[in-house]
């Protein structure tokens, strides 16, 4: 294990914490006030069971880093409630449950390239690619007079996940979109 500082911690990196588990960083943020101490607030999930924790700390305090291995693996399919990948190198499949894979699980594609964080030669969390293009299924129709550019309206995707697009956006349309926060980056261009 190694400490680093509370404010380098990033979405993603696990934590091996004072409790003994290892948790999965889901958001970090660091707060600076004008006086006093400034801090860390970070979002985890515990790995062992999917509970989700809040912790805030001085930027400066220590934090145990689990040391993670990543490797690339391939989304198969989905086998009950289970999530089949593939290690492109060795053809070795691994599965995962749908707590493992966490809030990006709507933006999963077949054969989409994934990183999986490996500790003890086991899985205990995934990566997504940071922006995947997927097709709108349904989204509402542009209420007249909604045409400013700060305005946005619901709509799914392919996988069933919701998305907030820009009201020219219509079904059937290909957008890319950023699976960190869930946005919309733009049209697709293919």
């Amino acid at each position: 294990m190694v400490k680093e500082i509370a404010s380098n911690f990033r979405k993603g990196q696990v934590i091996e914490h004072e409790d003994g588990q290892l948790y999965v960083v889901l958001k970090a943020e660091t707060f600076r006030p004008g006086k006093g101490t400034p801090t860390t607030t970070i979002d985890m999930r515990r790995i062992a069971d999917g509970v989700k924790t809040v912790i805030t700390v001085k930027t400066t305090d220590s934090l145990e880093k689990a040391f993670v291995e990543e490797v690339s693996h391939n989304y198969l399919y989905k086998d009950g409630d289970e999530y089949i990948f593939i290690n492109n190198e060795t053809y070795d499949q691994i599965s995962l449950t749908e707590a493992m894979i966490g809030d990006g699980i709507g933006f999963l594609q077949e054969n989409a390239e994934c990183k999986i964080l490996m500790f003890d030669g086991k899985a205990i969390t995934i990566t997504l690619p940071t922006r995947v293009t997927m097709a709108i299924v349904s989204t509402e129709p542009v209420v007249k007079g909604q045409t400013a550019s700060s305005s946005y309206k619901p709509a799914i995707v392919e996988s069933g996940a919701r998305v907030m697009v820009p009201p020219h956006i219509e079904a059937g349309t290909r957008i890319v979109i950023n699976t960190e926060d869930s946005s919309y980056v733009e049209r697709a261009k293919d």
